[in-house]
């Protein structure tokens, strides 16, 4: 998978590099160089919709621990997935490690976690659906929408096949003994894992409808809210779009960037998708390329600073450790 990643970086930096050579990098400067430094207040604008997606990863933890430090492991574990070459599962073995940093149950950690991507695949795709319904209801462009509707539509049985394969259970049990079969049980992988107890701490999630429905709505604000940054950032470049089509470009950008998550980072593959969405609601073609180079920044600024308080956190940690073992000695 990781060369797979690797042979794909080359193919998005091409398509990166001929999207501005197409639009023209100076008319692109220009329109950035016209929005000015207000840009940079998009940054801290992005951990909004984090909260609000980690209130819903809160919720199916059961408050065990403050929401400050989900807020900031969800940062971390967004960094991990969108800036590092881990095919977007990295960020959540990450979460589940610093989790537990506070929270002392492996099995119940891990299974919020699982629980929590179903969600985020069912909210992904409502919400890529409702970008879809309003650009439909506002653009012309019929085959556009049908394509996005026909990739939408295909990929509907991944969601339901993987909601139903945690609601048989059994399939965590399953996997840890084909893996004892394959690996050895004295395999260090498979130290710590007790794959019934998860699937038994998953079941007890998925059974309980009302909790995920709370989780769906607080994750779908979430996407919700993070395309007041495509909003905010066309007004500031002179280009506003109503918050329909702000919604629109933000929600199937989303879902074109997840199912890219080959390449990484998404590069290219997302500037492409930006360009062309924010085209469709009468956005120029300079200030369409310079959205997509806002919100590429806002997300490197964003994942490298969060990025570097899990490193510093990690030196604190293992420094915290050494001097209790000097001291109990």
């Amino acid at each position: 998978m990781k060369r797979l990643q690797w042979a794909a970086l080359p193919v998005g930096v091409a398509i990166l590099i001929g999207l501005v050579l197409h639009e023209g990098a100076h008319d692109v400067l220009q329109t950035l160089r016209s929005a000015g430094f207000v840009l940079l207040w998009l940054v801290p604008l992005h951990a909004l919709p984090l909260l609000l997606d980690a209130y819903a990863w809160h919720l199916l933890l059961a408050r065990r621990t403050r929401l400050v430090f989900l807020w900031w492991v969800a940062a971390v574990r967004e960094a991990v997935s969108r800036l590092l070459p881990v095919a977007s599962v990295g960020g959540e073995i990450v979460g589940i490690r610093l989790a537990r940093w506070r929270i002392d149950d492996a099995s119940g950690v891990t299974a919020s976690v699982i629980v929590e991507v179903l969600v985020t695949m069912a909210v992904q795709y409502a919400f890529a659906s409702l970008g879809l319904v309003l650009i439909v209801a506002s653009s012309s462009a019929a085959d556009t929408w049908r394509t996005i509707g026909a990739a939408l539509l295909l990929s509907l049985p991944v969601p339901l096949v993987a909601i139903v394969l945690m609601r048989r259970g059994g399939i965590f049990q399953a996997l840890e003994r084909w893996a004892a079969r394959l690996l050895g049980d004295a395999h260090p992988w498979l130290q710590g894992i007790d794959g019934r107890r998860l699937d038994v701490d998953i079941d007890a999630l998925m059974r309980r409808t009302g909790l995920l429905l709370r989780a769906f709505a607080w994750q779908f604000a979430g996407y919700a809210l993070g395309a007041l940054e495509t909003w905010w950032a066309l007004a500031l470049l002179g280009h506003p779009v109503s918050v329909g089509g702000a919604l629109a470009i933000e929600a199937l950008t989303q879902a074109v960037r997840h199912a890219a998550f080959i390449v990484p980072a998404g590069v290219g593959v997302q500037e492409a998708t930006v360009v062309l969405l924010a085209q469709l609601f009468g956005v120029s073609h300079e200030a369409a390329l310079s959205l997509a180079l806002v919100k590429r920044m806002r997300e490197i600024v964003f994942g490298c600073l969060a990025l570097a308080s899990w490193q510093v956190a990690e030196v604190m940690r293992r420094r915290v450790s050494r001097a209790s073992i000097v001291t109990n000695r």
